[in-house]
């Protein structure tokens, strides 16, 4: 059985096999742009989505978006996988930017009989697929997890990254992923940058054509109540900078003030797309980049946190080199 008692046993194992981290004067920054080759991770093409909106004083606007991969929200991720192929996210539109919160994009329509028709085999998932069984993935996860959970402490006196969420009885980073669990369950978190579903109120769960980013602070209390689909890797400005809604919730009043979407496409079909790559959160560059994120010895800091929630140790991202 999956319980916080074996998980802890396991991952605490797993840190003193790999060896207790130093501390690092460098800022995470710098740790980051020291990583080899080898602790980078390849993004499929095929596992992003390229928002494009209008360009701006010039300027081209393109949101760029890593879908989250199994276990985690499947049902949802085929979904969209079928409706950036239909291309039916062209002609949409950023309808809601509300402060401190979430930039959401869709049909205009809503659910008036003006709605864009959705194209046909969308399933409908079951508010059940929100988590996912942690014992099913225990050997993944005891081998994968002890680097975003435990934070490689030194000294004895190091970060318990995410050991105190406020939100879950822990949280971690799962095959790159910000990830908290109850003891039996898993699901991912609302991080800044998270993409989530839209939707109405229960039982619908959404189809993946509603979505939405984060913003803002993040708002953990929606863990485990919308699905989670994926993460913006490149461009988040280009929502996060938008004027917010004049209505409630940050929903624009009027479709003058709607952001058009140009195109939405899954990144097998743009042409001369960057290659991205994330860092392995497996990696001891991973491992000293959480501890540094928690226990800042730069020169610019005089008094370290000594820890760190988990949205607070995001996973970088860059273009391949």
């Amino acid at each position: 059985m999956f319980t916080f008692a074996l998980f802890a046993f396991a991952q605490a194992a797993a840190a003193q096999a790999a060896g207790r981290v130093a501390p690092d004067p460098r800022a995470p920054s710098e740790i980051v742009a020291a990583a080899s080759a080898g602790d980078w991770v390849a993004i499929a093409p095929r596992d992003l989505l390229v928002m494009d909106l209008p360009p701006l004083n010039g300027k081209a606007r393109r949101v760029i978006i890593q879908l989250i991969p199994a276990p985690f929200s499947q049902g949802w991720v085929g979904n969209i996988r079928k409706l950036a192929a239909a291309h039916w996210w062209d002609g949409t539109a950023v309808t809601r930017v509300q402060d401190n919160y979430v930039a959401q994009w869709g049909d205009p329509g809503g659910d008036t009989p003006k709605a864009k028709p959705l194209p046909v085999g969308l399933v409908k998932v079951p508010e059940s697929e929100y988590t996912v069984d942690g014992n099913a993935h225990w050997n993944e996860i005891a081998r994968l997890s002890h680097v975003g959970m435990a934070g490689m402490a030194h000294a004895g006196t190091g970060p318990q990254v995410g050991a105190s969420d406020a939100y879950a009885v822990d949280s971690f980073n799962f095959n790159g992923w910000p990830t908290a669990t109850n003891e039996v369950r898993l699901w991912p978190v609302h991080c800044y940058g998270m993409v989530g579903v839209g939707r109405n109120l229960s039982p619908d769960t959404g189809s993946g054509a509603e979505l939405y980013t984060v913003i803002g602070h993040a708002p953990r209390h929606l863990d485990r109540n919308i699905a989670l689909v994926g993460r913006v890797i490149s461009g988040i400005e280009n929502l996060s900078s938008l004027p917010r809604g004049t209505a409630a919730l940050g929903v624009y009043a009027t479709a003058a003030e709607h952001t058009p979407i140009t195109s939405i496409r899954l990144g097998n079909e743009v042409a001369d797309l960057p290659r991205f790559q994330y860092l392995s959160t497996e990696s001891a560059t991973f491992a000293r980049y959480a501890d540094a994120r928690a226990n800042r010895k730069d020169d610019f800091f005089i008094v370290p946190a000594g820890g760190a929630d988990i949205c607070n140790i995001p996973v970088p991202v860059r273009v391949a080199k």
